[in-house]
């Protein structure tokens, strides 16, 4: 009895580790990781302050295949291609780290990429090094920072990542547009909704 009471302990303690969620970045803090090169889908190594614009840059946490990731792809590239507009570069990065010899390949990576026919950057973070950095727990999960490479909003795309047809507020646009003019972000806190970061270890 008492082993099977032991094996029950050690199986919970492993599931709250795979469950464990990372305080992310607090709003005004300076954009961590900024130097580190990550491998491209197009096979160029590229840093997150290389892709940055005048207004600032986007740095979304995504995959290949969780179901919020899959259904919310359009607007995951509506929002991206504003963002574009607006002078805000744009940076998505995988960081499933255990699913590398699988779903998140970097060959898995290269595929979606020109399947969803992104015209950004993809890439992949090794050892989930600025995942860890970010605090950044799910896919998706955004993160926006303005030009003086300080985050500004967190969170989802906008308010119901369940159904597009029941959005009352584009989250991230509104805060993409505040930022491009230099105003205030209003809303800059919102709750991700996703699949958690498999993350190495």
């Amino acid at each position: 009895m008492r082993k099977l009471i032991f094996s029950f302990i050690a199986l919970f303690v492993i599931a709250a580790m795979a469950f464990t969620v990372i305080e992310p970045l607090a709003i005004g803090s300076l954009m961590p990781k900024a130097d580190v090169k990550m491998q491209d889908v197009s096979g160029t190594l590229i840093a997150i302050q290389d892709v940055k614009k005048s207004n600032g840059v986007l740095v979304m946490f995504s995959c290949n295949t969780c179901p919020y990731v899959v259904k919310n792809q359009e607007r995951t590239t509506t929002i991206c291609n504003y963002a574009d507009k607006m002078n805000v570069g744009v940076i998505i990065i995988n960081s499933n780290e255990t699913q590398r010899a699988d779903v998140d390949s970097y060959q898995a990576m290269q595929a979606y990429a020109k399947e969803q026919k992104y015209s950004w950057n993809y890439v992949l973070d090794k050892n989930n090094e600025v995942a860890d950095a970010f605090g950044a727990n799910r896919t998706p999960e955004c993160f926006l920072f303005d030009k003086g490479s300080r985050l500004v909003y967190h969170g989802a795309i906008d308010d119901n990542p369940s159904d597009d047809t029941k959005v009352t507020r584009q989250h991230l646009k509104e805060a993409i547009t505040e930022v491009a003019a230099g105003k205030d972000v209003t809303v800059k806190e919102t709750r991700s909704v996703g699949c958690g970061i498999k993350r190495k270890g």
